[in-house]
């Protein structure tokens, strides 16, 4: 057997009602009458999720100033803003609750708030990440990035280029999996987080990092999101549908926490450079555009892909999952042509997953790959 090294997994909290345990686990690791910074994701307010965490933790006696200044998915602005409001407050914690953006936030601020440190000195690690950030729990209510248990966060520079932060400081200490955050997400964004999710474990267990250790979490959340996704879609009060997905959602985490992801990944970091698309949607959308080719250069590991989702043929499995949630297919990028994105595609800051993907794309494939993506229909 191939051998392998797996990275340590945050204390996972799952269930019904969980977000009950936020204030407990604030006072274990922040103290007594402690402040924490929560930054959550705006939509949540009027939802009453974030009213319902800072009552939570108010009546623990633990104060709880909220950052939620952030639209899309989170800048240098954004963590910056964030940290100023937790060095203000003299927080002793960051709690991150809602979506990748709030959960990627909530991590760097971590650490900005004690080193001093803007978000852009830490940006492609270009500096070491402190050893003694703050502690983190992640509170998800998407099932889609997985962020609650890795090890990375990712934002945009001052000249809106994505680019990521990287190493064990950023993995939070506590993840909250709590299914009934999740009913209200809407279809769309419900079927688009859910592709993210499903393509994290594709991806972690087939490019070249792939090792058997590994494959447990990935395949388990291929099936978990391919058994779920479409009834979350049509049925978002089913809260084990839900529970389901946040699992694989999670478990894929843990899968490109220890291996990375690959060309889906790739076209989807490129094409936030060009325009505007959510992240979710562009990397499911990436998949539907690559997979086929890509499984042409790694057919045992989509093989045992086809078999988690229960279908015969991996390309054409995810291919109905994809439609039959009912999401957009078209990418609707007309201003972006197909030279520009392949430039993207090779650009530095996306040649580690281009690199990992284990039919590697020559120059020559990258033009045929971006417009393959751009002329989904």
């Amino acid at each position: 057997m191939t051998a392998f090294t797996l990275s340590p997994v945050p204390e996972i909290r799952y269930g019904a009602g969980k977000l009950a345990d936020i204030a407990p686990l604030a006072e274990a690791r922040a103290g007594r009458g402690a402040t924490v910074l929560l930054v959550a994701d705006p939509a949540l307010a009027g939802l009453g999720i974030t009213g319902l965490a800072c009552d939570l933790l108010g009546k623990a006696g633990i104060a709880a100033p909220v950052y939620d200044g952030f639209h899309g998915e989170p800048s240098v602005a954004d963590i910056d803003a964030a940290t100023a409001l937790a060095r203000q407050h003299g927080a002793g914690m960051v709690i991150g609750l809602g979506g990748g953006s709030a959960l990627d936030t909530a991590k760097l601020v971590a650490c900005c708030a004690v080193s001093g440190l803007a978000a852009a000195d830490y940006a492609l690690c270009a500096t070491p990440l402190p050893k003694n950030r703050l502690p983190v729990i992640a509170v998800p209510t998407t099932a889609g990035t997985g962020s609650e248990v890795t090890r990375v966060s990712v934002f945009a520079d001052s000249g809106k280029a994505k680019v990521w932060a990287w190493g064990e400081e950023l993995k939070p200490d506590v993840a909250i999996l709590d299914p009934e955050l999740t009913v209200a997400l809407p279809a769309a964004v419900t079927a688009a987080t859910g592709l993210d999710a499903l393509v994290h474990a594709i991806e972690a267990a087939t490019n070249k990092q792939a090792n058997p250790g590994n494959d447990l979490y990935c395949l388990k959340a291929i099936s978990l999101i391919t058994g779920n996704l479409e009834r979350a879609v049509s049925h978002p009060d089913d809260i084990a549908a839900r529970g389901a997905m946040l699992l694989g959602s999670c478990y894929g985490g843990i899968g490109i926490d220890n291996c990375g992801t690959a060309l889906a990944h790739n076209i989807s970091h490129a094409v936030a450079n060009l325009a505007a698309i959510a992240h979710g949607r562009a990397t499911g959308l990436a998949m539907l555009a690559t997979i086929d080719w890509v499984a042409e250069g790694n057919r045992q590991g989509f093989a045992r892909v086809a078999e988690a989702m229960g279908a015969e043929d991996a390309a054409a499995g995810y291919e109905r999952l994809v439609r039959g949630t009912g999401i957009a297919v078209a990418p609707g990028l007309a201003a972006v042509t197909p030279e520009a994105l392949a430039r993207e595609m090779a650009a530095p800051a996306n040649a580690p997953m281009r690199k990992s993907t284990l039919r590697y794309p020559a120059v020559a494939d990258l033009v045929m790959l971006a417009e393959r993506f751009l002329t989904l229909r």
